[in-house]
């Protein structure tokens, strides 16, 4: 059975933990182990802070979109903004780079993204805002709602 929830919300930096505590409460259903937790809270602060810090620049009137979907095993998590795109994804992806250097970020998002979920895809368009789309198949699920 399919299980889904939305989540909107400001784009504040405080909100990233909101993001992070909604899925891992969404997911617990499954009986994740402490690592696919983990790994999961992780990408999601990466996705959120992106979309507010890269995407809508700290601008606090925005909205970040958050949807999870558990279908079986496998959890879906969407992030999505409206804010300035990215316009060469290849090059974001790439380790290290980041388009805020004065800011000393590490660059190393999409990289931890990739590395932590099973399929991490990622469209974008300048001026129109970026969603980032990541799966992951769980290895130990043991739903508890069974």
């Amino acid at each position: 059975m399919r299980n889904e929830m939305t989540l909107e919300f400001l784009s504040v930096s405080e909100n990233e933990s909101l993001a992070r505590v909604a899925v891992a409460a969404f997911i617990s259903q499954m009986n994740p182990t402490m690592e696919e937790l983990t790994d999961i809270k992780t990408v999601v602060s990466e996705a959120v802070t992106n979309a507010i810090i890269h995407g809508y620049e700290e601008n606090p009137h925005q909205k970040v979109m958050l949807s999870c979907a558990i279908d079986g095993e496998q959890i879906e998590i969407i992030i999505k903004d409206e804010g300035k795109g990215i316009s060469d994804i290849e090059e974001a992806k790439e380790p290290l780079f980041t388009s805020k250097p004065e800011w000393e970020r590490s660059g190393m998002g999409f990289t931890i993204m990739e590395n932590f979920m099973d399929k991490v895809d990622v469209t974008s368009e300048p001026n129109i805002g970026t969603t980032i789309r990541m799966m992951k198949q769980l290895t130990s699920t043991r739903a508890l709602c069974n």
